[in-house]
């Protein structure tokens, strides 16, 4: 299947990954669509880009409009060479925050793909590859990347719009999806719950990225940030779904009894900022809370794992968790939420613990035992980085995604599998009915 769309490889099969936003947008699905391009261009695939110019949805904030990649509205190579186009987003008003993208449909024509892969269940770029499927027969497979509306962030208005596409939207175009490609068996439970009926489904985790060896010169991320003493790290957006005030409030549960520990919150503010720093200074802990916002050099990011004693992530729903795998790859035991995808990363007494969602005593009490016995913590942190990390590969991903690509073009069927079953990265598992 020749494409002469921009940057074909060799007259191979083509494939556009649509998504909202794109590196140097910050951002878990962000990092997924670079790696997945990149190596599928890598294997021959001509695999292309198509985004928006947002750097952030909240607050609203475009990326600069000069700069390799960050050009609207024409091909540009990123920095590792995948071909890139920006489209200009718009926005609803209030605390909404839903972007939309005229002229979407027409661009995602123009890409003359042989294959359109969408990222992340409920957004725009779902409307304009149904009608893309609808009217000119171009197949799409959708990466959920789902979170279950009461887990979403960015206000009431937003969660309200989610409830509409939710009810009135999401089974027409999930009808037209070729394959829903999941992460987690939780996941599809969660979906099932919002539409009964989904179509033929590929379980295909992500996988890590390793990070740059932990800057040491300075004394690392804690001189960086000018601090000292033991501290409990989280990495991601300071955000409402994120469980950061529970967290604060294990925290000052331990505070008395461990005098010097500090607890380092690294991300950038999705809006719930104010609200932290005011919640450390009502229980008292604002000069031991740290907020360092967005770390971008990676090297220091890796010595923020490194140095950390416990890493956390709180959150209400994930449906991953890459973090987890960065944490653990500078051998840290790590402290998280029962919920999602984690539990596919987290092994219970192995390579961290696992709390419910805003449990502030269970987390409180899993945080002072891996303080406190530091042999076991030591332990749970070696294991995490020789057995946990090391199962999670782009290179796996993209085999999958491959395998899955594949079935759509020849117009295969999917291969049937007990739901109940282990599934391999790729082997779809034919669940159009009910579970």
């Amino acid at each position: 299947m020749p494409s002469s769309s921009p940057g074909a490889v060799g007259g191979s099969p083509s494939v556009v990954h649509v998504s909202t936003r794109y590196p140097p947008a910050p951002g878990g699905v962000e990092r997924h669509v670079r790696e997945v391009a990149l190596r599928q261009r890598s294997r021959g695939w001509d695999a292309k880009v198509l985004t928006t110019d947002l750097y952030t949805e909240i607050p609203w904030q475009r990326l600069p409009s000069q700069g390799s990649g960050s050009r609207p509205g024409s091909w540009v190579p990123d920095p590792e060479g995948v071909p890139v186009l920006r489209l200009r987003a718009r926005a609803l008003s209030g605390d909404l925050h839903y972007p939309f993208v005229p002229g979407l449909y027409r661009a995602m024509r123009g890409a003359q793909a042989d294959l359109v892969h969408v990222h992340t269940y409920g957004t725009y770029q779902g409307f304009s590859a149904s009608a893309l499927e609808r009217l000119n027969r171009r197949p799409w497979v959708l990466t959920a990347h789902y979170h279950p509306t009461w887990s979403i962030w960015g206000g009431a208005g937003r969660k309200s719009l989610r409830g509409i596409y939710d009810r009135l939207f999401a089974p027409w175009v999930l009808s037209r999806v070729s394959r829903l490609i999941l992460q987690s068996r939780e996941e599809e439970g969660l979906l099932r719950e919002v539409v009964k009926d989904l179509p033929p489904i590929a379980f295909v985790p992500p996988g890590y990225t390793p990070l740059p060896p932990p800057r040491s010169e300075g004394g690392g991320f804690r001189g960086a940030m000018r601090f000292s003493g033991p501290f409990v790290l989280f990495t991601g957006r300071l955000a409402s779904n994120k469980g950061l005030p529970p967290l604060l409030e294990a925290f000052g549960k331990l505070a008395p009894r461990f005098p010097d520990l500090q607890l380092v919150l690294v991300g950038q503010d999705g809006g719930e900022g104010p609200q932290v720093r005011a919640l450390a200074e009502r229980l008292g802990l604002s000069s031991r809370v740290h907020l360092t916002g967005f770390v971008e050099d990676e090297s220091l990011l890796a010595s923020a794992y490194a140095q950390a004693e416990v890493f956390v992530l709180p959150s209400d729903y994930e449906a991953f968790g890459l973090v987890l795998l960065e944490a653990m790859a500078q051998g840290t035991p790590v402290i998280a939420s029962r919920v999602g995808g984690i539990p596919s990363l987290v092994e219970e007494g192995k390579n961290g613990r696992l709390v419910p969602p805003r449990d502030v005593p269970a987390l409180a009490s899993a945080l002072e035992e891996l303080l406190t016995d530091r042999a076991r913590a030591r332990a749970m942190g070696a294991y995490g980085r020789t057995t946990t990390v090391p199962r999670h590969t782009w290179e796996r991903t993209v085999e999958g995604l491959e395998q899955v690509y594949w079935e759509v073009l020849e117009g295969k069927p999917p291969v049937e599998r007990a739901p109940r079953d282990p599934t391999p990265p790729g082997r779809s598992s034919s669940s159009g009915g009910s579970r």
